[in-house]
């Protein structure tokens, strides 16, 4: 169903497919965060990436990428927004981004082209 060709009963069952996914997830994410882990919970002590690196699908494409990024307060993330980069915004730019806080320092990862500033809040030192 993934290479759908905009055919009505494909994307009818990837959405089922897709739905039945992020609830899973949600579920996962709940778990974590009634699990006590220090000050917090598991989900506050831990960044999760969900999504997909394709756009559509049915024609690999890389753009309006659907992805979600949960966890992390207790590293300073900024929750509970919806943030539209522009196109052309490799998904690299987030996964370079999280490397950094993570402590894992590099200067470029797969086609980044920077890191993604607004994510977190910054940190004092």
């Amino acid at each position: 169903t993934s290479h759908h060709g905009n055919d009505p009963e494909k994307l009818l069952k990837i959405s089922k497919i897709n739905t039945f996914h992020v609830s899973l997830f949600a579920q996962f994410l709940e778990k974590l965060k009634s699990t006590p882990d220090g000050d917090g919970s598991l989900l506050d002590n831990t960044v999760y990436l969900y999504g997909s690196g394709l756009g559509n699908s049915s024609i690999h494409d890389h753009e309006n990428l659907p992805i979600l990024v949960a966890g992390g307060a207790a590293s300073g993330m900024k929750g509970g927004r919806h943030i539209r980069y522009k196109n052309g915004t490799p998904l690299a730019n987030l996964h370079l981004t999280l490397l950094d806080r993570v402590g894992v320092h590099v200067d470029s990862f797969g086609d980044s082209s920077g890191k993604i500033e607004d994510l977190f809040v910054p940190v004092s030192i």
